[in-house]
């Protein structure tokens, strides 16, 4: 079994949820999202974690989180932030949202050297994900194109009941690759129950509930940082000065790989459920969904 580093993405602003959603308790015992997805790693086999944060984090992580778990596994920090913009890039004027999933992972390029997997902070994934994907991790090596793996879930799985949410909605083949990542940014459920798309037009279109979606939980080799770094580098230089919330994805990296013949992705599927807060009033649906996880003795106290 390989060294395993889980990076999880935790400098967004959490504009939606009203503030450092990533540091919510929502746990019985006052749990984060974050601690359920640390200790399912370590169960599966990951040895090292690393927060990607905004600077002014870091003292707020160490005091939630980070002390806590750094006497379970190892823990590092890389910064997400304006001044660590590849090819001597400068933030636009009037920018405040980060640049995006990409630009997160590309901020430990310094601290990561191992296969790794990349999660969001403020996502619940379960623990045979974290098994599956630890399984691949151990068995990918680069040949004539670079490695990855997701785990996917049902859209239907994946969506809020209080607003619209983006998903990166994936085509695979009969061979279990991934084949394309149609970025889909306004993804709401109709009273009808079904899901659609309603960012050209307020009817929606129609998405079937067992597409699979990407909810950012990837497995890379460290060669894949030289990709990402001349990736944001074209996205940067595209960027126009107005676009100020424009984010260089995950997904669309991915696909644009793909798509030049540069990558393979094996989708992994999972038998757990995908559970997240976007927002205020999905914090309850979370809660309740952990509580019984706890009360059927899936979790312990995870609070030490």
């Amino acid at each position: 079994m390989s060294d395993k580093t889980l990076l999880i993405m935790a400098a967004g602003l959490g504009s939606r949820f009203g503030g450092d959603k990533q540091i919510a308790s929502l746990g019985p015992d006052g749990e984060i999202l974050m601690d359920y997805s640390i200790h399912d790693a370590v169960a599966a086999g990951f040895n090292k974690v690393v927060f990607v944060i905004k600077p002014d984090m870091k003292e707020k992580f160490h005091e939630v989180i980070g002390d806590r778990i750094s006497k379970k596994v190892k823990v590092d920090y890389a910064f997400q932030s304006f001044d660590n913009l590849p090819g001597g890039f400068m933030a636009q004027e009037g920018r405040v949202k980060p640049y995006g999933t990409v630009h997160a992972v590309l901020s430990a390029k310094d601290v990561v050297k191992e296969p790794f997997a990349v999660i969001n902070a403020d996502d619940f994934y379960g623990a045979d994900a974290f098994r599956t994907i630890a399984a691949k991790l151990d068995a990918m090596r680069d040949n004539e194109k670079m490695q990855a793996c997701m785990v996917a879930y049902y859209l239907k799985n994946t969506v809020s009941e209080n607003g619209a949410v983006t998903r990166g909605v994936c085509s695979v083949n009969k061979d279990g690759k991934l084949e394309k990542v149609t970025e889909t940014y306004k993804i709401v459920t109709f009273p009808d129950g079904t899901i659609r798309d309603i960012e050209k037009n307020s009817d929606g279109d129609m998405l079937d509930l067992h597409d699979l979606v990407s909810m950012n939980f990837w497995g890379f080799l460290p060669s894949v940082f030289a990709a990402f770094e001349e990736y944001m580098i074209e996205f940067m230089k595209a960027l126009k000065p107005e676009e100020i919330k424009k984010e260089c994805l995950l997904p669309s990296f991915v696909d644009e790989m793909m798509h030049k013949g540069k990558m393979d992705v094996t989708v992994l599927s999972s038998a757990d459920s995908w559970i997240g807060v976007t927002y205020p009033d999905d914090k309850f649906i979370v809660m309740n969904a952990l509580k019984k996880m706890h009360d059927d003795g899936i979790y312990p106290n995870l609070i030490d």
